[in-house]
């Protein structure tokens, strides 16, 4: 492989998530990942560009978004008024196609990380009508008759939250990795990167009581390694000692987000 990813400064990855990304662009595949909110999905996107030294182009996944939006939009109402008005030009329809993200990272003349944000949050349709345009790397405008061809492969970085099953055959043309929640050594090499500085025995009182929190039966949204980071911050501002989170946890709230949570907190040992 000519480059290869690596954890940058701000972004800790597994060895085996590493080998997933530079496997999947090696075999010039998608890279579907999966996992539990908060453990870095979509800032792996922001990563990979920022360590293979390329663009990142982000197309964020909504429950109306269709395929045909990340290709091209042909935008008829500005043509009309255009127009009406007089405006120079008008006869020619490549002024009014405006590309989506997919088509933006096809027309690139330098390759790009394209992220697909969340693509769970689309109706089931949504993966399969985009088979054609990944396998192929192209897609057909039918008001110019222009096909745009990928002058280079983007590498291309799929999120899911598994809100929805994704169709097999979508599946099968993807390279899979699920990032499993951080275990301590992992997670203590992040909050390193984020607090390089930070007092010995606040990481590990406050760890500790993250992990615990995280294992208390009841609490239904477990923290995020975000808000873990969020959390250590706000200690950090408050001047709090590794010795008060023996006796207490201040701004819980950082961490955990329900009232039923809450409650399941205070009713532990805490």
């Amino acid at each position: 492989m000519s480059q290869a990813f690596e954890s940058t400064n701000e972004y800790v990855a597994s060895k085996e998530l590493m080998d997933s990304v530079n496997i999947a662009m090696a075999l010039k595949k998608p890279l579907l990942i999966k996992g539990e909110p908060g453990t870095g999905k979509t800032m792996l996107a922001e990563a990979v560009a920022k360590s293979l030294g390329k663009q990142l182009l982000i197309w964020n996944i909504k429950s109306t978004t269709k395929a045909q939006d990340g290709l091209y939009m042909y935008d008829t109402i500005q043509r009309l008024y255009d127009g009406q008005f007089g405006e120079s030009g008008v006869d020619d329809i490549a002024h009014y196609i405006k590309l989506g993200k997919l088509g933006e990272a096809f027309d690139s003349e330098e390759q790009v990380v394209l992220l697909i944000d969340e693509i769970d949050k689309a109706d089931l349709e949504f993966p399969n009508d985009l088979l054609w345009e990944l396998d192929q790397m192209e897609f057909y405008i039918h008001e110019t008759k222009r096909t745009v061809k990928a002058k280079q492969r983007p590498i291309v970085i799929i999120t899911s939250n598994a809100e929805k099953e994704l169709p097999d055959a979508f599946l099968r043309r993807c390279i899979f990795h699920y990032i499993e929640f951080p275990d301590a050594p992992l997670m203590e090499e992040i909050v390193k990167t984020h607090f390089p500085n930070l007092e010995e025995n606040l990481m590990k009182s406050a760890m500790d009581a993250f992990y615990k929190i995280r294992g208390i039966r009841d609490v239904r949204k477990k923290p995020s390694t975000s808000e873990l980071i969020d959390w250590i911050n706000a200690l950090q501002i408050g001047g709090i000692s590794a010795e008060t989170l023996t006796k207490e946890l201040p701004f819980l709230g950082v961490m955990v987000k329900k009232d039923e949570d809450l409650e399941a907190v205070k009713k532990s040992q805490y």
